[in-house]
């Protein structure tokens, strides 16, 4: 036991939404880079770890970067200062995986002498990579059912499909096996992505940022996912611009 007499017992902050510790945040080369794995570049000794810990500051979601449509996947931190990175990832955590909406996404604040256009430039672009991405995600998956079910049946012919490092993560997505952290602000761009998560069959775990929450919040929670939204900072980019302090209050009555 310890001795709490005159000093004050308070839970510790969990950031749902973090990108300190790692030694790299995007892997922006390409619009879907779903084999790429924040837990593989962590930097147990990075000072901003070391800070937050020491203001309260005990757990965190690290998330890939917002520079893709379909980013990397994710990884928990309990923070430890001074263990090794392995020594900090939360045991039993869901994985999950940054998917991203926006202009961080087409890159329009970008435009003018950093190098040719990546597809996709536009809200219509990020759709089509979401569904291309799932169709083959289900050909994928619907090759690996097969297979196993022609080994269950003692097929000893039976070859195995070609490992794909990029879809067997939105294969787990598919399966509910791996949670999905959304980036973006507009309404109209989640509602986007709630329409293809329906289509496809798979949840959306949280809405990051979602500064427009309150314009969809019956849809949001007809869905079933969580927000993650900022308390009091808007209008630093074009995308904020319709954020009103009452948006988490309007998203909580919505459920």
């Amino acid at each position: 036991m310890t001795d709490a007499t005159g000093k004050y017992v308070l839970p510790g902050i969990i950031d749902p939404h973090s990108h300190m510790m790692p030694d790299a945040i995007n892997e922006g080369s390409l619009s879907v880079t779903s084999m790429v794995r924040i837990q593989d570049v962590l930097n147990p000794t990075a000072i901003n770890a070391y800070r937050a810990l020491a203001g309260g500051v005990t757990t965190i979601n690290i998330l890939h970067g917002s520079a893709n449509t379909i980013g990397g996947q994710n990884a928990t931190v309990k923070l430890k200062y001074g263990r090794s990175a392995d020594d900090m990832l939360f045991p039993g955590a869901p994985p999950g995986i940054k998917f991203a909406l926006g202009e961080n996404v087409t890159r329009k604040n970008r435009r003018g002498g950093t190098g040719p256009d990546r597809y996709p430039t536009t809200r219509m672009g990020q759709e089509e990579v979401l569904r291309d991405a799932f169709i083959r995600a289900q050909d994928y998956k619907r090759e690996w059912d097969d297979y196993r079910a022609r080994v269950a049946r003692g097929d000893r012919a039976a070859v195995p499909p070609r490992r794909n490092l990029e879809l067997d993560p939105l294969v787990e997505v598919l399966e509910g096996k791996r949670l999905v952290h959304a980036h973006g602000y507009r309404a109209d761009e989640h509602l986007m992505l709630l329409n293809v998560a329906k289509e496809f069959g798979f949840k959306i775990a949280t809405l990051q940022h979602v500064l427009e929450g309150y314009k969809i919040a019956t849809e949001i929670a007809e869905h079933g996912a969580g927000a993650s939204s900022f308390a009091d900072s808007w209008s630093y980019k074009i995308e904020a611009y319709d954020a009103i302090p009452y948006n988490n209050a309007i998203m909580m009555r919505h459920g």
